[in-house]
């Protein structure tokens, strides 16, 4: 898909990766992107400042709260209704917290379930929809055993078994909507500075800060240039890598049929 002229709402976008994707998709033409954040103030400011770039009419914020079912489907509504349709959603909100990992697995897993299927509802083609994709951002944990942050790589790894799921011919030649999942490696942003202060117990933090030294940080910019990739050339159900600075590459999953 050409992000150009589209209408992309990100989760999550009001700083850190999900600014940065929101930057991007911009920078590819979208006709505008919807910001969906809990934090108003940084949302505004996100506002502001990609709007002096890109244009007033080009950034929108609705204040959304994804743990919450009927916030989160009223933002799916007020976009469709301000723009006539949604062509990107980027399921980005999440925080890194094994100490509340039930809030850990409300935001990271199940926020991703419920964003996933109000995209689908509203780009579906089964559903009236022209069709889409949507991009759920896991993690390089969802594809790997993490030791000291167990919760988060348990709610990271259901975030690509999702995608994977929902990107088969069976439910995308029903709707039209892609889904691809996009595993970050170690990006430098607020959620990761702060992880090692939230691991389900301190002596694990011994293990998290071994683990960061053998790998080398990202900006979120190398994350969100691999998510607007995926918009235009992602096959659907397909799983995807950005680490150390390098270009995204595809993992590939092995598919076991259940009926042949």
């Amino acid at each position: 898909m050409d992000p150009n002229g589209k209408i992309a709402l990100v989760t999550g976008g009001a700083m850190g990766i999900g600014f940065s994707i929101c930057q991007e998709l911009l920078k590819a033409g979208v006709k505008a992107v919807i910001i969906c954040d809990l934090d108003k103030q940084k949302g505004e400011a996100a506002v502001k400042n990609l709007s002096v770039e890109y244009g007033k009419d080009k950034v929108k914020f609705i204040k959304t709260d994804v743990t919450n079912s009927s916030e989160f489907e009223d933002a799916f509504k007020t976009t469709v209704g301000l723009y006539g349709g949604l062509d990107i959603v980027v399921n980005n909100a999440g925080i890194s917290n094994d100490r509340n990992w039930e809030k850990e697995v409300q935001i990271n897993l199940m926020a991703v379930i419920r964003g996933t299927l109000l995209g689908l509802q509203h780009m579906g083609k089964d559903k009236g929809g022209k069709g889409g994709i949507i991009v759920n951002m896991a993690s390089i944990c969802g594809i790997y055993a993490l030791p000291p942050l167990p919760m988060y790589t348990a709610a990271k790894h259901g975030v690509v078994a999702l995608s994977r799921s929902l990107g088969t011919e069976y439910h995308y030649n029903a709707t039209g909507v892609r889904l691809a999942a996009m595993c970050p490696g170690i990006t430098s942003t607020v959620l990761y500075n702060e992880t090692v202060n939230n691991v389900y117990e301190d002596k694990w933090g011994e293990e998290w800060d071994r683990i960061r030294a053998e790998m080398k940080e990202q900006g979120p910019e190398y994350v969100a240039k691999g998510v607007v990739q995926l918009v235009r050339n992602a096959k659907s159900g397909s799983v995807w890598v950005s680490e150390e600075c390098k270009p995204i590459y595809e993992v590939k999953v092995e598919v076991t049929k259940l009926v042949e």
